[in-house]
Order: structure tokens, then C-alpha cells, then sequence
């Protein structure tokens, strides 16, 4: 029988895996799409890594930090993990200009389990609904002391052509991502994303592997560290 008034405990660790991706990016209108690889690392404790060609994304939750790798200049940028708090409002904004800022809730919906390729997965679709674009500042008008305009009318404009027909404007596209995620793993396995700039989608194969040699989350030897900004 579980214990009256303890604090909920942690969900266990996932393992550690490995997973190779393959992403496809489809612009919006019609332009032909990119392909992109790319691999992710996961420890036992919690550290992740994410390798492309050219750089690599290290995330330390236990330390709080974030390190950028950039391989063709064999440079290190360690960046520190916001905190989870919301950021206070700025001095001398004015009132509601914080709650004006954030964007709209995102909308989770269930999708069950399935198997791809093998792979029990467990599906999520996350909804953001698209933010309005905001209303263009009013230009006051200049006023320019000591000068007089004329009492005369200007003359009478002749009559302007009818504006043609407007199409109706549709309403913006919301941001909609499906995520598929191993259920023995933890770790995503299919991703789709369709925002108004085009649909992007990620496979990911995943293995599940012996824990990862900590040189994986770690600098490499020779790498410049470059100063915090």
C-alpha cells in the first residue's frame, strides 16, 4: 500500500540509446525539399547530445548547462539552462504588456499506441494556435508652429475607380507536431511538424545500447572554449 502524504516519486530513468534520423523538410509553395541527417545521444542519467555534419548539442540537466560544439572551428560555447520560473516583467512596461506576450496555450491530444517498423510507439499531437499579427502603430501627425494653411479648398479629385474584389483571408495556420515516441526507449521515434512556412519530418531509428563512454557528453581535447557573453 503506498504511504499516506509522500511526494509523488520521479518517473525511473530511461535507458541510454542511440537513435540515427534522417529529416526531410518541405517548404511552403511549392520548393523542392531538403534532406538533413542527424544523431542522438542519451545517457543514463539524463544528458543528451545531438550531432549534425557541422555542430553537435550537449544538455547537461544535472549541471545546468548546454554546450554548442562547432566542429569546423573546433570551438566550445557553454551556455547556461534557463531557469523552469517565468521571467519577471520588465521595469516601466506597461500594465498587461506580460500577459500580452505570451503565446497562446498549447493544445495536447492523445493518439494511442501504434508500431512502426517495429517499434511500439506512443503518439502525442501538440497544437499551438497561430498569434495574430500585432496592430501596426498609429503615425501622429506633425504639427509645425508659426505655419498657416491656406482657407482656399483644394480642388474637387475626380471619382476613384472601384477597388477590385479582395479573396477572402483565410485564417492563419496553426502549428500542429505529432510526436511518436518508443515506448520501450523513451525516445522519439517519428516527428512531424506543419507550421505555414512547410512540413518538416524526422525518422529516428533507435538501438538500445550499453551506457555511452562519458567522452560522448564531454568537450573534446583540443576545442577552444570561447568566453560566456
Amino acid at each position: 500500500m503506498p504511504a499516506v502524504g509522500l511526494p509523488p516519486q520521479p518517473p525511473p530513468p530511461a535507458p541510454p540509446s542511440c537513435s540515427e534520423c534522417a529529416t526531410k523538410t518541405q517548404p511552403a509553395g511549392g520548393a523542392a525539399p531538403t534532406q538533413s541527417a542527424s544523431r542522438m545521444w542519451r545517457s543514463g542519467d539524463g544528458k543528451t547530445r545531438i550531432d549534425t555534419p557541422t555542430t553537435s548539442v550537449i544538455s547537461d540537466p544535472a549541471s545546468q548547462h548546454t554546450i554548442v560544439l562547432d566542429h569546423a572551428k573546433k570551438e566550445a560555447t557553454v551556455i547556461p539552462m534557463s531557469s523552469a520560473g517565468s521571467s519577471p516583467t520588465p521595469a516601466g512596461a506597461a500594465p498587461g504588456a506580460a500577459a500580452a506576450a505570451q503565446p497562446p496555450s498549447v493544445q495536447v491530444e492523445a493518439l494511442g499506441k501504434s508500431t512502426i517498423e517495429g517499434h511500439e510507439v506512443e503518439g502525442k499531437r501538440y497544437t499551438l494556435p497561430a498569434m495574430p499579427a500585432p496592430p501596426k502603430p498609429a503615425i501622429p501627425g506633425v504639427k509645425v508652429p508659426g505655419v498657416k494653411v491656406p482657407g482656399s479648398p483644394p480642388p474637387p479629385k475626380p471619382p476613384a475607380a472601384p477597388a477590385p474584389p479582395q479573396p477572402p483571408k483565410l485564417p492563419p495556420k496553426p502549428s500542429v507536431t505529432e510526436v511518436w515516441t518508443s515506448v520501450k526507449l523513451k525516445t522519439p521515434v517519428l516527428t512531424k511538424t506543419s507550421t505555414a512556412a512547410g512540413e518538416q519530418t524526422t525518422y529516428c531509428k533507435p538501438t538500445e545500447t550499453a551506457e555511452h563512454p562519458p567522452s560522448v557528453f564531454q568537450i573534446p581535447p583540443g576545442y577552444k572554449i570561447k568566453p560566456k557573453l
